[in-house]
């Protein structure tokens, strides 16, 4: 892993691998997170769900250093991480894909996915990021082992030559995806990776992350209420930037609350 052994006294078995604190953010006088509590253990499947509006992705941003919060405190593995810039939380073993496709279209499939793994390559802190993300591969030991690697685990070897901006959507998706893998992540925050998707590549991807990734802690943000009650250990509801309420996916399907400001009225 790309992680550090976290901070003294740190136990994955008993310590959660993520906490957040109180977190809040404002923008002058909207609050779009309210003082967020969120426990994350190792290896869980967490979901985070909520109506648009309710402060999910500014979530991700202060967990994962987009955006500083306002209050409240961020602690990965045992370390407070609130004031550390995004590509030092990457270096820790945080990894993020976004609901924006972030690839680089005109570089390669091989290339997207070399640069991601070269900029936690050991040794790649020593010299600036412009020399990092440019420097020849035998730079950095095992980078095009790892690249083979990740390109092979989300099935895009054979378009490894390819311009990125020549995949279809579910592929650029799958690519996205590749390059959090490259990095190496203990815990994986997925924006909406099935944003834009049909019924089959919805399901493709799903399956893709849960054979890629199932070794690792997830943290997912999704629309589809049927995916997340199915692929879910638990669920985190925020409504007004707030929480309201977590749980097993079944205890929150059942959640008076959560479908009023939801769900959309009961299930069946």
């Amino acid at each position: 892993m790309a992680v550090s052994d976290g901070a003294d006294g740190f136990d994955p078995e008993t310590d959660p691998v993520l906490r957040a604190d109180g977190l809040t953010k404002r923008f002058g006088d909207f609050t779009a997170l309210d003082g967020v509590d969120l426990d994350v253990r190792a290896g869980e499947f967490r979901s985070v769900i909520g109506p648009n509006g309710a402060g999910k992705t500014t979530l991700f941003n202060c967990l994962t250093g987009a955006l500083r919060p306002t209050a409240g405190s961020v602690r990965f593995r045992g370390e407070d991480v609130t004031r550390l810039a995004p590509h030092e939380r990457v270096r820790r073993g945080m990894g993020r894909s976004f609901q924006i496709s972030t690839v680089f279209g005109g570089l390669s499939v091989r290339e997207n996915v070399r640069l991601a793994a070269q900029s936690v390559a050991e040794g790649a802190g020593e010299i600036s990021l412009r020399q990092e993300l440019f420097s020849p591969t035998d730079r950095f030991a095992g980078v095009a082992d790892r690249t083979d690697a990740v390109l092979s685990d989300i099935g895009l070897a054979d378009r490894a030559g390819e311009h990125a901006r020549n995949l279809a959507h579910g592929d650029r998706r799958r690519l996205e995806l590749g390059l959090v893998l490259a990095t190496d992540p203990d815990l994986v925050l997925l924006d909406e990776p099935t944003a834009g998707m049909g019924s089959e590549e919805t399901r493709r991807t799903i399956a893709l992350v849960e054979e890629v990734l199932s070794d690792r802690t997830l943290l997912l943000i999704e629309h589809d209420i049927d995916l997340v009650m199915n692929v879910s250990d638990a669920v985190t509801v925020l409504h007004r930037g707030q929480v309201l309420a977590t749980g097993p996916p079944e205890r929150i399907a059942a959640d008076d609350e959560v479908q009023k400001a939801y769900l959309g009225g009961v299930r069946e």
